[in-house]
């Protein structure tokens, strides 16, 4: 055993022995033996790999696609409606198109606020003058619907006795209620003024007395107990639960009372945005008078916008 020993360290003397120093930067070498040596790990590249962006979730891709909606759709319905008022003006040749009531617009537009003469200003006085009566009649409606309202919801007896009365009146057109006016007011202001009041107060009325209705009896019994006054009552348990109620109705009759005055004016003539679009057929410029319809309408709709802003500032808990 010692003599082969020996032998293999005359054919390998590197056997035993620790490896040789790098030269000049060369890798060591490795002693020799039966097993093929390791192989170097590969070199770190240069750059590492960029880290995969994160997925994003499928509840906030939701909630993109909804708000693109949003915005695409109402754009979308616009796009479609003027493609229709196109076709349509197109076939007809007395229907002005969108490009011509635009320039129309522009034109009105650049100055509405001119006079020449109490039948001749721009549509800016004649909006403005449709709002003030708008106003009057509506603050009226507002300051008589509304008591009455709690009065109604309040008292079981009131209710029965107004219930045929309300009923019988709310359906009646508000052109109905315009010769009324003239002949009581022998003027065409205040008889319009009284079309709006009489036309919007029914809202109010109504949808007051139900949120007075709906009010649990347990907490009327509690006053009751607490032997509270009606001004207290009214205060501490009326009001805050009723209010939501009382803002629907004054939403619905702002709506009510500005479709109103359009017609009203019409009729009775001066100043005001119904008499302008009257006026405008009488001269046969039907670009004005779709220049008044959106204008109506765009007014109308600030109105709503105005009051749900007021609804939501004053909703309770």
């Amino acid at each position: 055993m010692a003599r082969e020993d020996s032998m293999s360290a005359v054919l390998n003397p590197a056997i035993g022995k620790t490896p040789m120093r790098a030269i000049d930067g060369a890798a060591p070498v490795t002693p020799r033996t039966g097993t093929a040596p390791a192989a170097a790990p590969p070199a770190a590249s240069a750059a590492a790999p960029a880290p995969r962006p994160a997925a994003v979730p499928a509840s906030v891709l939701a909630e993109r696609r909804a708000r693109a909606a949003r915005v695409v759709a109402p754009l979308a319905g616009f796009a479609v409606f003027v493609l229709v008022w196109q076709m349509i003006a197109h076939g007809n040749s007395a229907i002005p198109g969108p490009a011509k009531v635009w320039d129309a617009a522009l034109a009105i537009f650049g100055d509405p606020f001119y006079r020449k003469g109490p039948n001749d200003q721009g549509i800016g006085w004649n909006v403005l003058a449709s709002l003030g009566r708008v106003g009057i009649g509506f603050g009226l409606a507002a300051a008589i619907g509304i008591p009455l309202g709690f009065m109604i919801g309040r008292f079981r007896f009131l209710d029965h006795m107004s219930g045929p009365i309300i009923s019988l009146l709310r359906p009646v057109s508000p052109l109905a209620w315009l010769p009324i006016g003239l002949l009581v007011f022998k003027a065409a202001n205040p008889a319009a003024i009284w079309t709006i009041f009489i036309c919007s107060v029914w809202p109010m009325i109504i949808n007051t007395a139900a949120g007075v209705r709906q009010i649990p009896q347990d907490y009327m019994n509690v006053a009751k107990v607490l032997n509270l006054s009606e001004w207290k009552v009214f205060t501490k348990i009326l009001f805050p639960a009723v209010l939501p109620f009382v803002l629907t109705g004054v939403r619905l009759s702002i709506g009510v009372a500005w479709l109103v005055i359009v017609a009203a004016e019409m009729l009775t003539g001066g100043v005001g945005i119904g008499f302008w679009v009257w006026d405008e057929w009488n001269n046969l410029n039907v670009a004005h008078i779709i220049i008044a319809i959106f204008t109506i309408g765009i007014v109308g709709l600030a109105l709503e916008v105005g009051m749900v802003a007021l609804a939501r500032r004053f909703e309770y808990a």
